[in-house]
């Protein structure tokens, strides 16, 4: 059964339609939605089948995930994670963004996630559609991009395109406008001295 196709305003998204696409998570399934760098696929972070999907669909052992997770806010992120003082300051100066920070995961990450995961990254990113989703279902989702590691290919944008190639292989496609060309820069937080392990759309200088 192919996924579902559903366009949300970028700017002010629909709740009714926020509301299906938690359910869609709910409910175990994949989705592919917009964020304020490329387009991301995710799941609801408890739920271990989903998870699973995810990593088969990147072609890597679920045990050997690296994924990170999108947060609402900052609140939330030491429910996950061990955060520095030194970590929070630049988190709250530079969040939300198109940054991800990596952090020392704390016992309450999920154990869904690789239970031998010593580190977690964290995204809160700056676009409305992600940030609802996430307030909505009270819990974090899964992020990693839609593009695996061996592509050569550029990060695809358009929603319609990205439908097409993964109709069959998620449960929806949220179509919230052109996406970016451009990862998050990803920054290792965990220790008090910070380090740009990636440089991507946010700027940043250690």
């Amino acid at each position: 059964m192919p996924a579902e196709f559903l366009n949300i305003h970028p700017q002010n998204p629909e709740p009714r339609k926020i509301a299906q696409v938690v359910e869609v998570l709910r409910q175990g399934g994949i989705v592919i939605y917009p964020t304020d760098t490329v387009y991301g696929m995710g799941c609801d972070i408890r739920n271990a089948r989903a998870i699973e999907r995810i990593a088969q669909l990147k072609g890597i052992r679920p045990d050997k995930s690296d994924f990170s997770i999108i947060c609402s806010d900052l609140s939330h992120i030491a429910d996950y994670a061990k955060v520095s003082n030194q970590a929070f300051k630049e988190m709250k100066r530079l969040l939300p963004g198109p940054y991800t920070f990596v952090l020392t995961a704390s016992s309450r990450l999920p154990k869904t996630l690789n239970p031998r995961k010593k580190t977690i990254g964290i995204r809160i990113p700056d676009h409305p559609i992600t940030q609802e989703i996430v307030r909505e279902l009270e819990y974090p989702i899964i992020t990693t991009s839609i593009k695996t590691d061996d592509d050569f290919i550029e990060y695809p944008t358009d929603p319609e395109e990205i439908f097409h190639l993964f109709q069959h292989k998620v449960d929806m496609v949220v179509d919230g406008g052109p996406g970016g060309l451009i990862p998050s820069t990803i920054i290792d937080a965990t220790t008090d001295s910070l380090e740009l392990i990636r440089q991507g759309l946010g700027e940043w200088e250690e």
